[in-house]
């Protein structure tokens, strides 16, 4: 894999667009995006963790502004050249360099789980939030991303978070929880899970930790898994349990 002026590096640390071997946690990072970008219409969003820009990109599309900020200089200058649509900060996620009550929505997919100061960024979240306004957070499950673990297994995590601790973490911060939800796989990827014998992620973490390389069929359905194979389930409207989910999805209010 070679990179492009339009492709930020691959470190493991965050997903990128492009890359057919990294399309199933691409499209599971996605999914997030696309399930907010009816509520972003017209508002004014921050992205903060903003990566390689593709999220903030798509938001983009629907809100009045949006304004991204990530403390990786790298990735700031790559979204500034490929996304100029955006307004894109260099600066510290419990630091964020914007005014107070100046957002009405903020947006922090797979990204928490990196932080090491977790509720100095809630309360830079609240202080940047308009009154009424929502963030919107989604995190690894540490029950079945790190299962049996207090350590994340992910060499970039920090801390990653069950939904108790999640609702806990927003709510002393400040937040109304509204919902917890969580990313599961649809039918079509439950089909390759059964095909996989029983993990299509297990199949391609195994053979990547082993140094193997693929098999033809196995990069074909990683490359064909579309952000729609994913779906955001609500455990009180859709009976789920939230602790078999893949992600953690939560919306919190600033009073």
């Amino acid at each position: 894999m070679s990179e492009s002026h339009e492709t930020l590096a691959l470190t493991g640390e965050r997903t990128v667009p492009g890359i057919a071997e990294e399309n199933y946690w691409f499209r599971r990072h996605e999914i997030a995006y696309a399930h907010v970008l009816d509520h972003c219409s017209g508002a004014d969003v921050l992205e903060a963790g903003s990566g390689e820009g593709y999220g903030a990109a798509m938001l983009a599309a629907s809100a009045r502004s949006v304004t991204c900020v990530d403390y990786d200089t790298s990735a700031v200058e790559h979204t500034r050249r490929r996304y100029p649509e955006l307004t894109v900060h260099h600066g510290n996620l419990i630091d964020l360099p914007l005014p107070d009550h100046s957002v009405d929505i903020v947006v922090n997919f797979q990204v928490i789980e990196h932080l090491w100061d977790q509720p100095a960024f809630i309360a830079e979240c609240r202080r940047v939030l308009r009154p009424g306004g929502r963030l919107f957070i989604s995190t690894p499950n540490r029950i079945t991303f790190s299962p049996g673990r207090d350590t994340p297994l992910n060499p970039f995590h920090t801390r990653e978070l069950d939904a108790v601790e999640m609702t806990g973490l927003l709510s002393d911060g400040g937040f109304d929880v509204t919902t917890l939800s969580g990313v599961y796989h649809g039918p079509r990827l439950v089909a390759l899970d059964e095909k996989w014998g029983g993990s299509l992620i297990d199949a391609q973490i195994e053979r990547a930790l082993a140094g193997e390389p693929w098999p033809d069929d196995l990069s074909g359905d990683v490359a064909a898994v579309a952000t729609d194979d994913f779906t955001v389930l609500d455990p009180a409207r859709d009976g789920v349990d939230i602790d078999a989910s893949l992600d953690l999805f939560a919306v919190a209010v600033r009073p």
